[in-house]
């Protein structure tokens, strides 16, 4: 029996479960894929945005900018990177401005500080590449720049060394209430919790519907984003959004904190929550809007086309809370943007319900502090030889283009709730995240996976599921 149960291991849920790391609670989190960060978190824009977006009476006007100011302490504590490289709204237009100005007076509102309205003169000196269309900007200097990625593998690494529990591969079937009981089935078992959690992203409607008669939906909203080399990463250092227009609202051109530049995405409703398919019309229409911001797309400069899918609710909001007609089942479902700059304090909102329901008592022994993963390539020359000769597997360059080594790879494997696919190396350590896209650095990884996690290599796989790399050796049956 457990205190607590959390459907989902993307960046809500693993915030809650870290946060409730901090009570004496028996507390599990399920995740139907095979690691954590695979569903709706694994593919956004990484940005943590300032708070001038979203309306004021809403959920995501009331938390964004107190989230957003969370992010600096939260980098210390776990240690993934973050920056706040502060954003610009770009106006196209002249009769544009008092939505400008509308936007300013709204964030002013939620509580966004030093909001400013600079000329477009003013935005080309901050941002050279910026077009000569842009007649003026809001600037933001707290927004911020993250990867989803080492945020959320950061917090599910905190919660478990603090005593959550992880199981992986376990989509949940079917949910039923006995007495003040719950019992959520899986293919593989039966588990009881006094409270759920259902932070299911995509599918929390579907977790909701099977034990409440208050039911809503979830509509998937795919976004298609292109990746540009580390060699532009430099073309703006803000992240640049676009005020909407009558032609629509426009897309974003950012860095990432990684140094690549990343353009996107579009905005298109539909029907399967499994379609990350990405389209020629939709990278097209992407890279037309974005040249409205920048004066020069570097199209050559491509390495890799992707989408995401964000958990948009019907109430257009997030929907936080109990649920009025089943006790003790706690919703976190609707979080699309800006839900990755509000998964810290949603984190605490929710866990701290649920703590005062089952009157937790506080763990003393609750540990912040998480270290990652060593980046070799980021270490000065002095640290590389010292690490390389305590440990020899750091001399060993597996990818060349994002310059990981073996240690890295050993690493990510090795560590609390560590990588078990090709995918999960790569959000741990960016190995095959580079220009070629794992093309030369794959065989090594799976070699690795192999070793390590002592399984045939047939059973190695991309991203889990029916996504194996190989299925047999050559000529094996000749």
């Amino acid at each position: 029996m457990y205190d607590v149960v959390i459907i989902g291991a993307g960046v809500i849920g693993c915030s809650i479960a870290r946060e409730l790391s901090k009570f004496n609670l028996k507390t599990l989190v399920i995740e139907k894929e095979e690691d954590v960060c695979s569903g709706t978190s694994k593919a956004n824009s990484a940005i943590i945005h300032a708070g001038f977006d979203a309306i004021p009476e809403t959920l995501k006007g009331k938390l964004n900018a107190k989230a957003n100011l969370m992010f600096d302490k939260l980098a210390e504590e776990l240690d993934f990177p973050f920056k706040r490289n502060g954003s610009l709204v770009l106006c196209f237009d002249e009769k544009d401005m008092y939505k400008l100005y509308e936007l300013k007076e709204r964030g002013e509102k939620n509580g966004v500080p030093n909001l400013k309205i600079i000329t477009g003169n003013e935005a080309r000196k901050m941002e050279p590449n910026i077009t000569d269309k842009v007649v003026a900007a809001l600037y933001a200097p707290t927004g911020g720049i993250v990867c989803p990625f080492n945020l959320t593998i950061a917090m599910a690494e905190n919660a478990n060394m603090n005593g959550v529990e992880f199981k992986f591969n376990s989509e949940v079937l079917t949910i039923n209430k006995i007495n003040d009981e719950f019992e959520i089935k899986t293919k593989h078992e039966v588990i009881k919790s006094k409270i759920i959690i259902n932070a299911a992203g995509v599918y929390a409607d579907k977790i909701n519907n099977m034990i409440s008669k208050n039911k809503f939906t979830i509509i998937p909203r795919k976004g298609e984003y292109n990746l540009f080399d580390k060699y532009v990463g430099n073309l703006t250092n803000r992240t640049l959004f676009q005020l909407p227009t009558n032609l629509g609202k426009g897309v974003l051109v950012t860095p990432t904190v990684d140094g690549n530049l990343l353009i996107g995405p579009n905005a298109v409703d539909i029907d399967d929550k499994e379609d990350l398919s990405t389209t020629k019309e939709g990278l097209d229409e992407i890279v037309k809007k974005a040249s409205l911001s920048i004066k020069q797309i570097p199209l050559g400069s491509i390495i890799t086309s992707f989408s995401g899918l964000r958990a948009r609710s019907d109430n257009d909001d997030f929907i936080i809370g109990e649920s009025l007609d089943v006790p003790n089942f706690i919703n976190a479902a609707g979080i699309e943007s800006p839900g990755l700059t509000c998964s810290p304090l949603i984190g605490q909102i929710v866990a701290q319900l649920a703590a005062d329901k089952l009157k937790a008592t506080v763990n003393k022994n609750f540990n912040p502090k998480r270290k990652g993963i060593i980046r070799f390539n980021e270490l000065s020359l002095e640290d590389k030889k010292k690490i390389i000769k305590e440990r020899p597997e750091y001399g060993r360059i597996v990818c060349r283009c994002e310059y990981v080594t073996e240690g890295e790879i050993l690493d990510s494997i090795k560590r609390p709730l560590g990588a078990k696919s090709l995918d999960g190396v790569k959000r741990r350590t960016r190995a095959g995240a580079g220009r070629c896209q794992s093309g030369f650095c794959i065989s090594r990884i799976v070699e690795l996976l192999q070793t390590e996690l002592n399984i045939p290599i047939t059973d190695i796989t991309k991203f889990g599921r029916n996504s194996n790399i190989l299925i047999g050796i050559n000529k094996e049956n000749i």
